[in-house]
């Protein structure tokens, strides 16, 4: 990790640190505890009032002494007797009244001053320190104190003086005096530090003296002063350092008693914590000092722990809310802006509640758009046990949650797992459950953090063991105790094979006694590590690189299991705990004590790669059968004993949640949350001319059609989707192609993740597979999913292939929409009737509405199952917890990983191990380490290296100040435990050794097995650094760096190395960046590098290998070296090589580092670092090349040199490559020039190149003729003729007369598309195929139709689309008028344009109309905000302001630091006239570059326009109106410069309101009044109802009722409903005659004209216009006609008479069919030829069964019937002569009479007479 150290503040106004001074105050606070300070206080108080008193008598004559005058000095306020009197008041006011006295400065400044107001001004000073005052007053007080001369001369001549001292009166006060003193001194800032520590020095020689003397001094005194010295020391340390942050360090250093106890603060920060600006009490980990006891051990540690995840989310959140109260909640200014402590999620939503075994997670969805940069792979955010904080009102209150899982290809859909805690889930029960979150993340993985908080918390003081070295720091270590009571060792299993039969056992506490270290086969070293281990209760071994610690470690295990009777008890058996930082050395060391520990291990911890260990891991244990059938009979039935059923049940919710994240939902799954109006619309697509296709349709989903994913669809619309920059465009490598690295991400998740806590769900009995539950999902995903982007596939249309870069574009565009938030409002979605018309972003809008209903539906339901399930967990968990205790009593060696003991802690509390053995101890926080041990524990054995890495922290300044990155390890080694070093290293080359010696180690000894090393092939030295100058680039997301010309230099000199004929598996590439990772992988193709390892240096601790390439990557002008100056991590670094260790970094910044510097001076020594490495060539030495940069090795690209190789193969070719060192005898080498060997009898040659097989049949091509056809084709020469289908163009006639266009091999064509001319049906001839003519099917008509319609407008359709003339298609002709909202008429075609539908635009500061902009918008009666410090408006927020315009200048300063060039009480202008003066001073009106010009910002459009020019262009047309009487068109003012409609500039209100209320009648007259619709509304559903007995009423009459229901609805929207209605109605009455009187073959054909009809009648485009109401009305006429002549028919057919009327039949029939619109005078001759006899008459009047009185004609005598009552209520146009017919309030019009002829009646049905003859008839 890079850190960079915290700036130093250097200014003048110094302030003690918040805790330092919270610190400090513990003096104060003992002291007034013991009631020595305040003149108040009962018992002392009143005896040093007296002393003073008495002090003043006798010292009235010597003051001359003190002071060095006659009189003491006088000050203003600030004499003696005014200090006395301050004395008596509360410490809060002392501190007070000193702080804002300026005498006080005045006072304190005097170098000498008399004894008795030295003593009342300390007096006074301590009860002000000692007050509760604020902290910046105590701190105001401290930089008075720290330069004055009262504390650099007075109190150092005080404290001289009392040793000196001979009245006994006096001395015995002195105490007193000394306490109140160092109450003083306790607070002070932290640059005075120089003073302190020379006044403290003096304080203890004053107490020696005093007590020399006889005086009593309390313990309290010098406990006081001892711990204020090590506050001086540490202080004085960090200023050598350079990290003292002056004044302004932020945590304190010592205890203070008042302090929260750590056992009762919460691991989880609150609220109010997290809002707060003090920064929280915090002492240093001791490092140089023993800890006084084991309470203080215990807080340290959990406060410094805490802290360390606590501070960057504090810090973010803090920056977080900052940043938003300062740009306003309504930009979103995080979204791109940078936090150093957090990372930011906007838009977070609950989607997915899923089951696991710790209970219930979620997977949340964010807005992933601002993080495309992120490569999630190897990005450390939302890693599995990072914490994050979701909120949902600015962090007033906040839930806590960890990740859970995390998969990079989710990632990127911006989709995650996470857990919430329990009381997180509590408070999530009470939040709306479509609530949008923004989510927090803190990089701490806090999992493990919480588990060791816990640990330390329940730790009781009493149980902690080793107290006497971990607290104490006590050197002298004693043997465990169980070798007290037996020490009897057998080493002989870890003796040298040799002497191992010689080997007898022996009493270990006698050193003596011990074998000699040659026949246990270890070093020197080795063997004193061996005696520590095993004679000391606390051992440290140290183990520099290569040393063989694991070794050795291994040795100690197999002497403490091999002696096990040593330290078990049989009665109750207690493990080995080892314990490991890594999951890497965990399995290393496990695996070592298997090879003399076959039984007995059990694995705790992450993942683990050995497939040794896998039958001892926990979770395989677990589950095995022989450890079910040692359970406890409660165990053994637990888990049957819980109940699955509410698994079941969230499950089945889930997955249909996780569906609607997977791809879009097919329609019917959302029917329920679409709006009846919308259901329709989706159901009838469009054809191309806005109408819809009569056909049936696609397969595809409609879904997929609406959001326009069809395939044809898509490519069409290709360019919109086109990425909008080349790096979105660009496509990287194939993943596949590349190597594979570990990528960061993977390794910090396989050390947190713990496998043995988890099973497979649903696996409790046994017999549920995994694979039924994927195919189970994928069932329902097939099911409810229109298109799965899970699924690599997308099924082309037919005729269409989708190109694979095709069907990325179309995932991508999925994927993007269904991971956006946005959805359309209720409102938007209200004004929408067909959504066929709307564009792409809002259909997806709607789309993500009808599916966040959908969810919403089903996570209610989810809820209660969430709940129970949650229980059910907690149960198992509990159950499993007690099996695995069982499990972990009777192992004989149980290995953890830290992450791992951190879980596991309370089991091994429980589990009790005697011993413990801490692998990478120097790695481990020393808090993790603390919560390992048990009460039981006797023995602790640390192996690791704190001269390697180090432990982790978070937070930088705890790290280096705090010592909190110093693990028990290093610091027991400091405080001078015994520990041994192993001192030799059996790894590195000598020369590579060297670069650790003595640099970082001072004694490191080659082994003997070093020397004999082979020298590094193709190089001229095994060693080198390769300096450059190249600059390194910053990585965005990662805070990580990259250096492209290192990478790719150790790329090339890999690939070098590799032609060498070293194994891949020889070289490793280690770079101290995770960013250079990526660079590196994307170089390094997998066929040319698979098996290189490639890791960060902080990865690799503890691994080896032959040859090292290390990238250093930091180059940089600022000489920024990061972490690279760590002498840990460059030790990591340097040592993993074996044979050869190539560098590559900027040796000339990292000089300036001193280690680096001396090691480049070993280098120097042995001209091992330069500009270029030499390449040596193996097969010519003489040539050789100097590498410099990657081109460099294109000069030995093979891996020698550019000769030529000439080496002859054993095919006689000559090799064609140049040298190369590798495949010397070529067994491996294969030929690439062209075979010579003959293959056939006519002599043709292979054509492949040599080292292929040359094919057993010649495929050489010759010219040969084709027997069928007699035509000659190039056929393969061991080709057959007549197998062979012939190329040429078939030459056959086809039956048609045009020739065939197939091939002449192949089958001839069927269908023909020559193009003829043909001639249709409707009378029309066209060209198309020719195969039409053999075909009952024609091709539509394409004839333009071209008939002037009603409106004026030519028809745009053709033949087809407008039905042969019968049914055209609606006029396109745009309106484009100005509506008076200033929006243009969107309608198509319109005489009087109806209201605006789009949303209204209007708004205040108060609110937003939220109606469709035609709608006449509520006025807000809010008061008006208009007001600035000259003068307010009084009216209200609609009504014109009773103000004029401000004309003052603005006084406020822009960011940029100059002034705002706008007027008060406006919204100041965002452009400056300094910075943007081009822009400012544009010439427009002509004003604009005055100097003294102001300018107003128009919020609509944003443009800037000078103040008086605007003033005087919004009162134009006022003016113009009262003195010209001019009339003026109502509309808003527009923007001179861009015409946006102004709307929302407060400065001109009054003439906006103005407008607004002129644009709101207009409004009212076109809506007409509401009262008239609503009575309009409510006829037409009287109506409706009255016409619901009718049995053959289509189902869209049905649909009406629901349409009827809107509550927008216009007299325009009713008029179409009601011309619907009535059409509808008479096709009713149609069908009832098709029932009775056609026969089913006349009523099947009649059905089909009638589903048309209907089909006009529904689509979306039916507006009833003048056209479409004619077309409808004269289609029917004709299907009224049909009905009559299909029931004349059928009669004549049950009579007998068909043969009579045959002519008759046949004309109508002619009439009837033929294309085009049903005319007039098509109906009269019908009607000539069909007359009406009686009996038909009555059959129709039966049919339509309506009673006498309702049957009516017009003028001419045409026959109409009214309805429901009979009466007439209406007016119409008769469809056959258009005379008027109908009439008002159950009158007829004139003219129209009773149609007696029909049904008898002589009155109509609703007359005064209501003759009731008509009620006889029939």
């Amino acid at each position: 990790r890079s850190y960079e150290h915290p700036a130093e503040d250097t200014g003048q106004n110094e302030k003690v640190p918040e805790c330092e001074w919270r610190l400090r105050r513990k003096v104060v606070e003992k002291g007034e505890r013991r009631g020595a300070y305040s003149v108040d206080r009962k018992g002392g108080g009143r005896g040093e009032t007296k002393y003073y008193e008495r002090d003043k008598k006798e010292g009235s004559g010597a003051r001359s002494k003190s002071v060095g005058k006659a009189r003491a000095p006088r000050h203003s306020g600030m004499s003696y007797k005014s200090l006395e009197e301050l004395s008596k008041k509360d410490p809060s006011v002392i501190a007070i009244t000193l702080s804002s006295n300026p005498a006080l400065q005045t006072l304190l400044d005097e170098t000498t001053m008399r004894k008795d107001l030295v003593e009342l001004l300390c007096l006074v000073l301590s009860m002000a320190f000692k007050s509760r005052a604020d902290r910046s007053t105590l701190q105001h007080l401290g930089n008075i104190i720290k330069d004055s001369g009262f504390l650099r001369y007075v109190l150092p001549h005080y404290l001289a003086g009392m040793g000196s001292e001979v009245s006994p009166v006096r001395m015995t006060q002195y105490p007193r005096q000394l306490e109140n003193i160092l109450t003083v001194l306790s607070i002070f800032p932290a640059s005075s530090v120089m003073a302190v520590s020379l006044l403290l020095t003096q304080f203890q020689a004053t107490i020696n003296t005093l007590r020399a003397l006889g005086v009593d001094i309390q313990p309290e005194v010098e406990e006081n002063m001892e711990n204020l010295q090590v506050l001086v020391k540490h202080l004085q340390e960090r200023s050598r350092e350079g990290t003292l942050r002056s004044d302004k360090d932020t945590y304190s250093l010592l205890p203070a008693e008042d302090q929260q106890n750590f056992r009762t603060i919460p691991i989880y920060p609150t609220p109010e914590e997290l809002h707060q600006t003090d920064r929280p009490f915090l002492r240093p980990n001791l490092t140089s000092q023993r800890y006084t006891n084991t309470h203080l051990y215990l807080d340290t540690h959990f406060r410094l722990l805490r802290e360390d995840f606590v501070k960057p989310l504090r810090e973010g959140i803090q920056e977080l809310v900052f940043n938003q109260m300062n740009i306003g909640t309504t930009d979103s200014p995080s979204r791109s802006k940078r936090f150093d402590d957090v990372r930011i999620y906007h838009d977070t939503q609950l989607m997915v509640p899923q089951c696991t075994n710790a209970g219930i997670a979620y997977v949340v969805q964010f807005d992933v758009q601002p993080l495309k940069f992120v490569r999630w792979e190897n990005s450390k955010r939302l890693i599995f046990g990072s914490l994050v904080c979701l909120t949902c009102d600015n962090f007033d209150t906040f839930l806590f949650a960890t990740v859970s899982d995390r998969k990079p290809n989710d990632l990127q859909k911006g989709q995650v797992q996470i857990t919430f805690t329990e009381e997180s889930r509590l408070k999530l029960a009470r939040i709306q459950k479509d609530q949008v979150f923004l989510m927090v993340e803190t990089t701490a993985y806090f999992e493990a953090y919480r588990y060791v908080l816990e640990g330390l918390q329940e730790q009781e003081e009493d149980d902690l063991p080793f107290q006497r070295y971990i607290v104490e720091c006590n050197a002298d270590i004693q043997p465990p105790a169980y070798l007290q009571r037996q020490d009897m060792y057998d080493l002989s299993h870890i003796a040298d094979p040799a002497h191992k039969d010689s080997l007898k056992p022996f009493h270990s506490l006698d050193e003596q006694a011990w074998p000699k270290m040659e026949k246990l086969g270890l070093d020197e070293s080795q063997m004193r590590a061996l005696k520590l281990a095993l004679t000391k209760e606390l051992a440290i071994i140290q183990g520099p690189p290569g040393t063989g610690k694991t070794y050795v470690g291994l040795k100690i295990a197999q002497a403490l299991l091999t002696n096990e009777e040593l330290w078990t008890n049989p009665a109750n058996k207690s493990p080995i705990l080892v314990v490991c930082y890594t999951n890497h050395a965990l399995d290393q060391f496990l695996e070592g004590i298997h090879r003399f520990l076959p039984r007995g291990i059990v694995r705790v911890g992450g993942r683990s790669n050995s497939e040794i260990l896998k039958q001892f891991n926990l979770k395989e244990l677990t589950h095995s059968e022989d450890f079910r059938e040692t359970l406890p009979y409660h165990l053994r039935d637990a888990y049957n004993n819980v109940s699955r059923y509410e698994e079941q049940k969230l499950e089945h919710q889930s997955v249909k949640l996780e569906c609607s994240l997977k791809g879009p939902l097919r329609q019917n799954y959302l029917q329920k949350y679409i709006s009846e109006t919308h259901w329709d619309s989706l159901h009838q697509p469009p054809g191309e001319d806005g109408f819809e296709v009569c056909q049936e349709r696609k397969k595809s989903s409609l879904m997929i059609d609406w959001l326009g994913l069809g395939s044809t669809v898509f490519l069409q619309r290709e360019t919109e989707y086109r990425p909008r920059n080349e790096e979105e465009a660009a496509e990287e490598p194939m993943e596949e192609d590349l190597i594979e690295i570990a990528e960061e991400a993977d390794l910090i998740q396989a050390e947190r993740i713990i496998e043995d806590y988890t099973e497979p769900r649903g696996g409790r009995d046994g017999r549920w597979k995994a694979d039924d539950g994927v195919e189970a999902v994928k069932a329902v995903e097939k099911m409810m999913l229109a298109m799965n982007l899970d699924e690599v596939e997308i099924q082309a249309e037919e005729g269409w292939e989708i190109q694979r870069n095709q069907k990325k574009k179309i995932m991508n565009k999925i994927r993007k929409e269904l991971a956006k938030s946005s959805t359309m409002t209720e409102q938007e979605e209200r004004l929408i009737f067909d959504i066929w018309t709307l564009s792409q972003p809002d259909r997806w809008r709607l789309y993500r509405l009808w599916v966040a209903r959908y969810r919403l539906d089903l996570r209610t339901k989810a809820m209660k199952s969430e709940q129970d399930y949650q229980i059910t967990a907690d149960r198992l968990a509990e159950v499993k917890r007690h099996q695995n205790l069982c499990l972990l009593k009777e192992a004989t060696v149980i290995g953890m990983t830290t992450t791992g003991a951190a879980k596991y802690r309370q089991i091994l509390q429980e589990v009790r191990p005697t011993l413990v053995i801490v692998e990478e101890a120097a790695e481990v926080l020393e808090a993790h380490t603390i919560t390992t041990l048990s009460k039981a524990c006797q023995h602790l054995i640390l192996i690791g290296d704190h001269q390697q890495l180090r432990p982790s922290a978070t937070v930088y300044e705890l790290a280096k100040n705090f010592h909190l990155e110093m693990s028990m390890f290093e610091r027991l080694v400091k405080m001078g435990l015994p520990f041994v070093r192993l001192n030799y290293q059996h790894r590195m080359r000598p020369d590579i050794a060297s670069l650790l010696t003595p640099h970082i180690y001072s004694n490191l000894e080659n082994h003997p097995s070093v020397l004999d090393y082979d020298n590094i092939k193709g190089l001229n030295t095994n060693l080198f650094f390769l300096e450059h100058s190249h600059p390194e680039e910053e990585i965005q997301d990662g805070r990580s760096h990259q250096n492209k010309h290192e990478a790719t230099f150790v790329v090339e000199l890999c690939r070098y190395l590799l032609l060498q004929e070293y194994k891949p598996e020889q070289i490793t590439i280690l770079t101290t960046y995770t960013g250079q990772l990526h660079c590196l992988r994307k170089l390094m193709p997998a066929s040319q590098f698979s098996g290189v390892k490639v890791q960060v240096v902080d990865k690799y601790q503890g691994e080896e290998n032959d040859i090292v390439l290390l990238s250093l990557v930091r180059s940089n002008l600022e000489g920024r070296v990061g972490f690279l100056n760590v002498p840990n991590r460059v030790c990591v670094a340097l040592s993993r090589a074996k044979k050869g260790l190539y560098c590559v970094g900027n040796k000339e910044m990292l000089s300036q580092v001193k280690l680096w510097s001396n090691i480049f001076h070993i280098l120097s020594e042995k001209q091992q670092v330069g500009k270029a490495l030499t390449l040596c060539c193996q097969n010519h030495p003489s040539r050789q090349v100097n590498a410099s940069c990657a081109k460099d090795f294109k000069q030995a690209p093979e891996g020698g040199c550019t000769q030529p190789c000439e080496f002859r193969l054993d095919c006689g070719h000559v090799c064609s490559s140049v040298c190369h060192p590798y495949d010397v005898e070529h067994k491996k080498y294969k030929c690439g020039k062209k075979c010579q060997k003959i293959l056939c009898e006519m002599g043709h040659r292979c054509t492949l190149v040599c080292h292929f097989t040359c094919p057993k049949k010649c495929p050489v091509m010759v010219e040969k003729t084709i027997p069928q056809c007699q035509h000659k084709q190039m056929v393969p020469c061991h080709q057959d003729p007549e197998t062979f289908a012939c190329r040429e163009p078939c030459q056959k006639t086809l039956q048609c007369g045009h020739p065939c266009d197939s091939l002449c091999g192949s089958p001839c064509t069927i269908e023909c598309k020559v193009k003829v001319t043909l001639d249709l049906k409707c009378g029309h001839s066209q060209d198309d195929c020719c195969f039409y003519k053999t075909l009952m099917m024609e091709p539509k008509c394409r004839t333009p139709c071209k008939l002037q319609l009603k409106c004026g407008h030519t028809c745009k359709g053709n033949c087809a689309k407008c039905y042969q003339g019968r049914f055209h298609s609606a006029c396109s002709h745009r309106c484009e008028r100005l509506l008076i909202c200033s929006h243009k008429c969107r309608q198509p075609c319109t005489r009087d344009c109806p209201p605006c539908q789009q949303p209204c635009e209007n708004r205040c500061v108060h609110s937003k109309c939220g109606k469709p902009c035609g709608q006449p918008c509520a006025p807000c009666i809010e008061p008006c905000t208009w007001q600035c410090p000259h003068q307010s408006c009084s009216k209200l927020c609609h009504e014109p302001c009773d103000r004029p315009p401000c004309t003052e200048p603005c006084a406020k300063l822009l960011e940029c630091g100059h002034p705002c060039i706008g007027l008060c009480g406006d919204k100041c202008p965002s452009k400056c006239r300094i910075c943007n003066r081009e822009e400012v001073t544009e010439i427009f009106f002509g004003t604009e570059d005055d100097p003294e010009a102001y300018f107003i910002e128009l919020k609509d459009c944003g443009h800037i326009i000078e103040s008086t020019a605007m003033d005087r262009y919004m009162g134009m047309d006022e003016n113009q109106q009262a003195h010209e009487g001019v009339e003026v068109a109502i509309k808003l003012k527009e923007c001179p410069k861009c015409r946006t409609p102004i709307r929302k500039n407060l400065r001109y209100g009054s003439h906006i309101n103005r407008c607004l209320a002129e644009i709101e009648m207009v409004k009212e007259k076109i809506n007409g009044p509401q009262a008239n619709t609503e009575m309009y509304k409510k006829a037409l559903q009287k109506q409706w109802k009255e016409n619901t007995h009718m049995d053959e009423m289509p189902q869209e009459y049905w649909d009406i009722k629901k349409e009827l229901k809107d509550s927008c609805l216009t007299a325009n929207d009713l008029s179409v409903l009601e011309n619907k209605m009535d059409f509808l109605t008479r096709l009713a009455k149609l069908l009832v005659v098709k029932r009775k009187n056609m026969s089913h073959s006349q009523g099947f054909k009649f059905m089909d004209s009638i589903q048309e009809f209907v089909y006009w009648l529904r689509n979306k485009h039916q507006k009833y216009t003048e056209q479409q109401v004619f077309d409808l009305q004269r289609e029917l006429r004709k299907l009224t006609i049909l009905a009559e002549f299909n029931a004349h028919c059928h009669k004549a057919s049950q009579t007998g008479q068909s043969g009579s009327i045959q002519s008759e039949v046949q004309r109508v029939k002619e009439v009837l069919e033929k294309c085009g619109q049903f005319t007039e005078q098509d109906e009269d001759r019908v009607k000539e030829s069909l007359g009406i006899s009686e009996e038909e008459r009555k059959m129709i009047v039966s049919a339509m069964n309506m009673r006498p009185g309702h049957w009516h004609k017009c003028p001419n005598g045409h026959i109409y019937v009214i309805g429901d009552c009979g009466g007439a209520m209406e007016s119409r146009r008769c469809p056959d002569c258009t005379a008027t017919i109908g009439g008002g309030n159950h009158t007829l019009e004139s003219g129209n009479q009773v149609a007696s002829e029909m049904d008898g009646a002589q009155h109509p049905a609703w007359s005064e007479a209501n003759n009731i003859l008509n009620f006889d008839q029939f």
